[in-house]
């Protein structure tokens, strides 16, 4: 069964001020013409971050309404969760009659898990270009798809949404349960499932697992809180990730009662290099699931400029007897409207035509100039050249002489909120926190953080 995990679209978003409208609605008409070349059986899968904020604007939700009404067109099943940046509220809304339409909708978490069965059938569906929807256009025609409803032995694959969440939406459903971290809460939520080990099953959540490498333009916890251990993912053959934005495989680590248990089980091999190829294709023979963030689909920050962006290709094959299933993953390329890159040079070196000419000036620029002198009114100037340059910094020996402080800084961001308040306890009044004090700093942290 065949399934296109995508994630993160952040419709709506604006980069350095530019707004990224056009460009996502660009990338969205690829993405459409690769999924009418794929022809997904299984479904497309949109693993949270829907749009840039919990309360989009009006064009970002109607360029939405327009890409959903397009995939209705085209006869596939399609997983919606919310992720950090949206409203649970607000993708859930009218979940129960969109599944009529095939477009499932995670819930708000109330202690329970949205599971969708897809039985697997030698079914062929035909996706005919007349199906589509001009994102350009008012109105629409469907064609029926044809189908050849031929039974397959293979259990069917369930499908579970489960939303962003933070360890407070599952305390209050288990208070019961010991939960004080992002992991506790996924380990929690996911015991509750009720899953079914001799069917196929996939996850798609919206979380940071331990490992992941991240972006410049995600949403960061000082000092790592929110990270879910790998681990909690064990009863899943695939893992279809959002929150990260360079596609990515996480590695499986079976836990010690994991390994005492089958001394024959071995990691999935798998890939943290956020600029993998697009072209890279990993297959799962080993015990444990593919754990996956599919990226996304535009880079927004110049710490993305290296990605290559894609779309990811998910194929679950049989379940064996030793239950392993095979899942074989590749990639699609996506190609943007405007690429994003960056530039070095003296201020000559960039306007001089010789070394601009012939490359893709529309580009969104970081320009980084090494005059030692800086230039007067530099950015309006390179703008006649470069009409989309985004940002524009120096690298002199001035600038250099500030590393130090960015250094402190990158330390900082390594500690814990927790250490950070326990220096400041300490320096303050000259002796360590206790215990007890520690903790209860943390349950006001949290409570804070969940307001």
């Amino acid at each position: 069964m065949k399934f296109i995990h995508l994630a993160d679209l952040h419709i709506g978003k604006r980069v350095n001020a530019f707004p990224m409208l056009e460009d996502q609605r660009y990338i969205l008409k690829q993405i459409l013409t690769i999924l009418r070349e794929e022809r997904p059986d299984g479904g497309v899968i949109l693993a949270g971050d829907i749009y840039d904020k919990a309360i989009p604007s009006a064009e970002a939700v109607e360029l939405f309404d327009e890409f959903l009404t397009q995939l209705a067109a085209l006869r596939l099943r399609v997983f919606i969760i919310a992720g950090n940046h949206d409203s649970p509220e607000r993708i859930a809304f009218g979940n129960r009659l969109m599944d009529r339409s095939g477009i499932y909708l995670s819930p708000v978490y109330d202690g329970h898990v949205k599971r969708i069965t897809c039985p697997d059938s030698a079914a062929s569906v035909t996706l005919s270009a007349a199906n589509a929807v001009d994102l350009n256009a008012g109105t629409h025609s469907v064609e029926s798809a044809s189908t050849s409803a031929a039974a397959s032995t293979c259990p069917p694959v369930d499908v579970y949404l489960l939303p962003f969440l933070k360890p407070a939406n599952v305390r209050r459903f288990y208070p019961e349960e010991t939960i004080e971290s992002y992991t506790d809460a996924m380990r929690v939520a996911i015991a509750y499932m009720d899953i079914d080990p001799t069917h196929r099953n996939l996850l798609v959540t919206h979380q940071f697992v331990t490992g992941a490498s991240r972006s410049d333009s995600e949403d960061i916890s000082v000092g790592g809180s929110d990270n879910v251990d790998a681990s909690v993912f064990a009863p899943f053959d695939y893992v279809a990730l959002g929150h990260l934005h360079g596609p990515q495989q996480v590695r499986f680590q079976p836990t010690p009662e994991e390994d005492a248990s089958d001394q024959d089980a071995t990691p999935a091999t798998s890939s943290t290099d956020r600029s993998e190829s697009p072209a890279s294709t990993v297959e799962n023979t080993t015990v444990g699931p593919i754990i996956r963030y599919a990226g996304t689909p535009l880079k927004y920050s110049f710490s993305e400029a290296r990605h290559h962006k894609s779309v990811t290709v998910v194929e679950i094959g049989e379940k064996k007897a030793d239950g392993v299933v095979d899942v074989c993953i590749s990639t699609r390329e996506l190609r943007p409207l405007h690429d994003m890159r960056e530039i070095r040079g003296s201020y000559e070196e960039l306007t001089l035509r010789a070394n601009y000419e012939g490359t893709a000036t529309d580009d969104y620029i970081h320009a980084t100039l090494t005059d030692e002198i800086e230039i007067p009114d530099a950015a309006r100037h390179l703008q006649v050249i470069y009409p989309n340059l985004m940002k524009l910094d120096y690298d002199n020996a001035r600038t250099r002489g500030q590393g130090s402080e960015r250094l402190e800084l990158e330390q900082l961001e390594e500690k814990s909120p927790l250490d950070l308040f326990s220096e400041l306890f300490e320096k303050q009044n000259h002796k360590e926190m206790t215990e007890e004090q520690a903790r209860y700093v943390q349950a006001q942290m949290e409570k804070i953080w969940e307001a």
